[in-house]
């Protein structure tokens, strides 16, 4: 279903089918969010339904920006817009936070590609593989807060690495730009994007993050927002992190536990995001299995180092996929083989992040027998 519930025209040739004949800037990132706003119309005329997808497994932060991305288009474009994902929602937050919303969001089992002439990528890239649009299909659109991908410009609008803690608040821009109020439900899915994707403002935040926020703050339902972050938890939850906890490892400054099967795969960055409260850590990896993949998610308190770039440095020998920024950054890598050479894979990458974060020669010490110093 469609996502319903202004501008100073610079000219440029259009071929027809609304696909810009001029080279895209390099840096369109750096344009201020007028500018963008009209490229973004640009790109988008002559065509009629527009496809915008999130990347697999979508967490609020994605799934926000790709709903409020949707309605832009359908209120500014006047083109009829969907959004879809990959994966599932699986963590009660999340699934509180499509249902609580009510978001017009589709899984892409429920999708036919051949529908639409436009399509969009939000909060991922054309290169880094964590999305489900066919490699046959070029990305129109590519929106992403995470640091450029060179592919990704490629595209005839692409968004991508600019100074934002959310792709939700480059969403908020593009709003602000075109004079559109977001609807009560938008706007609180924003909101929760930025604040679950900034740690509530505390983690890698810009001014216009803070901007973003506080304007969505008055438009925004706090009820419904309550829902969202409390949900009821299934028995699975705290089965899951009791494993979490019975595996986990202690390397001087770092914390690194084994999930085996997990249900959701964005259970991985929940357990990695809180066992980075434990005292005196540094850096936190989380890892599990889920339909033969396995997730990684990495959290890192050393400035000095930048999770985005060290995981994709130790994964790319295993293919999959792989990214982030400055302090979280996440991975997925195909399973095959026996159980041995699944144990093996796991060991070899525990070993090297080990000697990436400097602790290989510590002693490793149970969660659950380790004491306070």
């Amino acid at each position: 279903m469609p996502v319903t519930h202004s501008l100073h025209s610079r000219r440029a040739p259009v071929a027809s089918g609304g696909e810009l004949t001029e080279p895209p800037p390099a840096r369109l990132a750096h344009l201020p969010a007028r500018d963008k706003l009209e490229r973004l119309l640009r790109v988008t005329k002559g065509h009629h339904r527009a496809l915008i997808l999130t990347h697999d497994n979508p967490d609020p932060d994605s799934l926000a920006a790709a709903v409020a991305l949707a309605h832009l288009l359908e209120r500014r474009a006047g083109i009829e817009a969907h959004v879809g994902y990959g994966g599932i929602i699986g963590r009660a937050e999340n699934i509180a936070f499509v249902k609580v919303l009510r978001l017009p969001v589709s899984h892409v089992s429920q999708i036919d590609f051949t529908e639409y002439d436009l399509f969009g990528l939000v909060d991922t890239q054309p290169p880094v593989a964590n999305h489900s649009l066919p490699s046959r299909l070029r990305a129109d659109i590519v929106v992403d807060h995470h640091p450029l991908r060179d592919e990704s410009l490629q595209a005839p609008f692409a968004d991508v690495g600019g100074d934002f803690g959310a792709t939700s608040t480059m969403l908020v821009e593009y709003l602000r730009a075109a004079r559109l109020e977001p609807s009560v439900e938008v706007a609180t899915g924003l909101f929760y994007g930025i604040k679950a994707d900034t740690r509530d403002l505390g983690r890698e935040t810009t001014q216009t993050d803070v901007d973003s926020y506080l304007w969505l703050f008055p438009r925004c339902d706090k009820s419904l927002l309550g829902q969202i972050e409390h949900p009821e938890l299934p028995a699975r939850y705290f089965q899951m992190y009791h494993t979490a906890i019975e595996r986990a490892k202690v390397y001087g400054t770092a914390v690194i536990t084994d999930l085996e099967e997990i249900y959701s795969p964005d259970m991985v960055a929940e357990v990695a995001e809180r066992l980075m409260f434990l005292e005196g850590m540094k850096w936190s990896l989380a890892y599990g299995t889920f339909r033969n993949q396995l997730f990684l998610s990495l959290r890192v308190k050393d400035r000095r180092m930048n999770a985005g770039r060290l995981i994709r440095e130790i994964c790319e020998d295993f293919g999959g996929s792989s990214g982030g920024h400055g302090s979280m950054a996440g991975a997925r890598l195909p399973l095959s083989g026996n159980i041995n050479k699944r144990k093996a894979l796991k060991r070899e990458l525990v070993a090297r992040f080990l000697e990436s974060f400097g602790v290989s020669d510590e002693r490793p010490v149970a969660l659950l027998s380790a004491q306070d110093t």
